[in-house]
């Protein structure tokens, strides 16, 4: 798949727009997602010390074995349920979630999804 320079530039755009609004903090960290053509990864992000509190992603070792595509729906829905339970070890419930300018649809509202149904607030 060939992204076009338009194409590019305007998901850039929404990326630095959405970041703008956004910031972790200790109390309530950023869910970042980033996602691939092959690999989805989600990181719960303290803004304020700029320090990842957890991460998961469909190349952890908890993951890789069970997963035979990651980069498909049922991956990102693994993907959120792993950064759910990494986040309840670290006593952290509720997250702001950053879509890395994507929309919020497939992939990364599965992980989304997914990650709710484990009991992380948004």
């Amino acid at each position: 798949m060939v992204i076009t320079k338009k194409k590019r530039m305007s998901h850039l755009r929404r990326r630095k727009r959405v970041r703008q609004k956004i910031s972790g903090t200790g109390d309530r960290p950023r869910l970042s997602v980033f996602r691939s053509s092959k690999h989805i990864y989600a990181q719960l992000i303290n803004d304020e010390l700029g320090v990842t509190v957890a991460e998961a992603s469909t190349l952890s070792p908890e993951l890789r074995a069970a997963l035979s595509n990651g980069g498909n729906v049922k991956a990102a829905e693994s993907v959120g349920a792993l950064i759910a339970q990494k986040a309840k070890q670290q006593q952290v419930e509720i997250v702001v979630f950053d879509r890395g300018g994507h929309l919020y649809h497939g992939r990364i509202k599965a992980l989304a999804e997914a990650a709710k149904a484990e009991g992380l607030k948004f």
